[in-house]
This record gives structure tokens, C-alpha cells and sequence, in this order.
């Protein structure tokens, strides 16, 4: 019988606004800090044609100064009160975020408040960020080893729309063609108070911060969300194969991509398929590490994963989990597939032994508390799991949905993997001294 994983309990309070907005509040008094993150539901999914990475450089807009506040007087608030502050972008929404002493809360909530009730998008502020983007798309893809690999080349291999396969750091033609009426359009559409999710985590009194939201809040215009359309795809039943040439990078790489259908929906077989990446890439003891880097020395790494980003929880369908390895030798990429498919389907008929299955629940269950540690990082979950599974309280329960998963589940899981279909990009390395 798998140990039963205790996990912190967290007193947690919905409550949602006039105009929609969902607020969830997690009190812990034993620090005088406290965490404030806003979630969009919208992210690089959201993009239409012709418009890749808008998502992105939109984040990038909402840190130029908004209605009652000048560019970078946000950092200023923030910093000046001891504080840290960012945003990122992610296939189904877009974060922004502040850990600040307790003090100055309402300090927090005035100022994503402000940028909610309305950005400056001017000319000018869409021109400097479009410079930003491109250039980080420069420093983190365009002149560095393996940049955006996996992450940007494999989806346009692995899913068929365009919602789930295009570049979400967008290409410069379709930034370059952004314009002010795109970014304005954007901001109505998807920055309605009714497509959001506030969370505060840590020193807070539930009664006094309720009344801050609604003071900062509360007047924001009600604005119909969007409806979410459905970005499925039926299974893939066949392999593709395509090349990615890397001028920089010093020996090949390959990413192997399988479709995940539904991590919200059936959240238990999505459980079984993170123990499986677990059990397949998860340290020295790993089935893969075993096989592919200790054995028979093909690889010189080697790294399984669910989500785009690695965070299994972070998307709703479709997803993938993707395998990725480097190795020296540019004529062993079938013999590293040939192999990866046979520790695969040992699995898929012999399931994970319980010693092996043990040890990753363990692990993922310490990912998950440290997740819970610092109060930004738990406001972050606390809105993460309420705005794409829906209940803000799930990642607390994990540890024992994990622990309840059977070994047969597990080697379902490797099953639906060996008979699905896949892609495999390879890296071609152009950098070789």
C-alpha cells in the first residue's frame, strides 16, 4: 500500500465581485508578507492568426503605466515598499504579480487595480515594447544553443491548428505589424474584470482585505469574458518526424512529443502520466537515466515532462509530454528512439515497481510543498488551480490524489504512449567546434 502524504491545510475564501471578478484569500499570519496576484485567462493559445506573441508583448504593455499612474511608477510603489514584482505569459493565461510587506496591501491592490480599469497603450509605449520583446526573442532564441527548444519548433510538429502550434514568442513580421487598435482590442476582450482571478496569500485579515478589493475593484466596469472555445485534437495516430537546424549549438538534440488530451477533465489519468514521466526521467535512479546515459551511453542527458513549461498543472487540453536528450553522436538518434520506446514498454507491460513509484510521489509531493513555501508562490498556485481546474483548493489534495494512483494506472498510462502516435524533432547542431 503506497504511504499516505500529509500535505498543509490552508484556510481559503472565495468570494466573487459585481462584476465578476473571482477573488480568492489565503490568510497565514506567521510571516508579515503578503502575496497579490492577478490571472488572465488568456495566454498564447488565445492568439489570433497573424498575430503570434501578441500575448506576450501585451504583458509587456501592462507595465507601461495605467490609468492614475505614469510608466514605471508601478515599480516605484512597488520597490519603495520593499517589494518584487513581475508578470509572465503561459499557454492558457497571462500572471501578474506582488510580494509586498503586510503593510502595504492596499498599496498592491491599487495598483493592479489600476492597470485592470485601464493601460496606457499609446504609440509610443507599443513601439518601446516591441523593441524589448524582439530583442529578448534575440538574447533567449535567435543567438543562443538550443534557445526555445523544444518549446517553440515542437508544437508546430506535434498539433495541427494554430492555436496549439504556432510560436508563442511570435515571429518579428507579426509583431512588427502590431498595432494600437490590436492592443486596445486585446485589452477589451480579454482584460475584463469576469475573465480574471485575484488571490492574496499571507498576513491579511479576510473581512479587511475583502473590503480593500471591493474599495479598489469593485467599480471596474462589468464586461462580458469571452467565451473559451475548444482547442482539442483528436489523438495522433501516426509519427512525424521533422529537423530543426541550430547554428549555435554545439552536438544534437531530439525532442519526442506525445499528444495529452484532457488534464483538466480527466485529471486522474493526467496524475498517472506525470507519475510516468517521473518514473521514466527522475533522477540518477530513473528508467531512462538507467538505460540511455549509465548503460548504453548515448546520451548525455536526458528529461521527461508534462506541460509546455514542465508544469503539469499549468494547462488545459491539449498538452504533451515531451522527452528531450543530447547527444554526441548525430548517427544514434534511432537507436536512442529504439530505446526510449523499449523502456516504455516495459513499463506499458510490467508497470512501475512499487519501490520506484514510492520514491517519485515522494518527490513531486516536496515539489509541491516548496510550490506552497513562499506566500507569492502560493498566491500564484491559489489562482493558477482556481482559473484552470477550477478549484483553487486542488493543490492542496494532490499529494493524495498522487498517492492513490494504483501501478496499473501508471502502466496504462505508459500504454496510451506506446500505441499513440508522436513527433520527433530533431535538432540539427550547427556549432560544433
Amino acid at each position: 500500500m503506497p504511504r499516505t502524504l500529509s500535505s498543509p491545510t490552508f484556510e481559503i475564501v472565495h468570494h466573487t465581485l459585481d462584476n465578476g471578478l473571482r477573488v480568492v484569500l489565503a490568510p497565514d499570519r506567521s510571516a508579515p508578507v503578503v502575496g497579490v496576484a492577478v490571472l488572465y485567462d488568456v495566454g498564447m493559445r488565445s492568439e489570433p492568426q497573424g498575430r503570434t506573441g501578441f500575448a506576450h508583448l501585451f504583458e509587456h504593455l501592462m507595465f507601461q503605466g495605467s490609468a492614475n499612474l505614469d510608466k514605471l511608477e508601478h515599480f516605484r510603489y512597488v520597490q519603495s515598499s520593499g517589494g518584487v514584482f513581475n508578470g509572465s505569459t503561459h499557454v492558457d493565461y497571462t500572471n501578474y504579480f506582488e510580494a509586498l510587506p503586510s503593510n502595504a496591501l492596499e498599496r498592491g491592490l491599487f495598483l493592479e487595480a489600476d492597470r485592470m480599469r485601464s493601460p496606457r497603450i499609446t504609440a509610443e509605449n507599443l513601439a518601446n515594447q516591441l523593441d524589448v520583446v524582439k530583442n529578448e526573442i534575440r538574447v533567449n532564441v535567435l543567438n543562443r544553443p538550443y534557445g526555445g527548444f523544444p518549446w517553440i519548433p515542437l508544437p508546430a510538429v506535434l498539433f495541427d491548428s494554430f492555436a496549439n502550434s504556432h510560436n508563442g514568442y511570435g515571429g518579428f513580421e507579426d509583431l512588427d505589424s502590431a498595432t494600437v487598435e490590436d492592443a486596445k482590442d486585446f485589452f477589451a476582450r480579454y482584460y475584463a474584470p469576469a475573465n480574471a482571478v485575484l488571490a492574496v496569500a499571507g498576513d491579511l485579515d479576510v473581512d479587511g482585505t475583502l473590503a480593500l478589493v471591493e474599495k479598489h475593484f469593485g467599480d471596474l466596469r462589468r464586461r462580458r469574458a469571452p467565451r473559451r472555445p475548444s482547442f482539442a485534437e483528436p489523438p495522433l495516430t501516426v509519427e512525424r518526424r521533422a529537423t530543426h537546424e541550430d547554428p549555435h549549438a554545439p552536438m544534437p538534440a531530439v525532442a519526442v512529443g506525445y499528444r495529452l488530451a484532457d488534464p483538466v477533465g480527466d485529471l486522474d489519468a493526467h496524475l498517472a502520466t506525470v507519475l510516468l514521466t517521473e518514473v521514466l526521467s527522475d533522477g540518477d535512479a530513473s528508467r531512462l537515466q538507467r538505460r540511455l546515459v549509465q548503460r548504453d551511453r548515448l546520451v548525455t542527458d536526458v528529461a521527461a515532462y508534462a506541460g509546455a513549461f514542465g508544469d503539469p498543472f499549468d494547462e488545459r487540453g491539449p498538452t504533451a509530454l515531451t522527452i528531450t536528450a543530447h547527444y554526441p553522436e548525430a548517427a544514434a538518434l534511432d537507436r536512442i528512439l529504439a530505446a526510449l520506446d523499449e523502456e516504455v514498454d516495459r513499463v506499458a507491460e510490467q508497470g512501475p515497481d512499487g519501490g520506484e513509484l514510492e520514491r517519485v510521489r515522494t518527490r513531486l509531493a516536496s515539489v509541491l510543498f516548496r510550490e506552497l513555501d513562499p506566500v507569492i508562490s502560493r498566491g500564484l498556485e491559489f489562482a493558477k488551480f482556481e482559473l484552470v481546474h477550477g478549484r483553487a483548493e486542488l493543490v492542496s489534495e494532490l499529494p493524495q490524489r498522487l498517492a492513490a494512483v494504483p501501478p496499473d494506472a501508471v502502466r496504462a498510462a505508459a500504454a496510451r504512449l506506446r500505441d499513440s502516435g508522436r513527433a520527433v524533432l530533431e535538432l540539427v547542431a550547427g556549432g560544433a567546434a
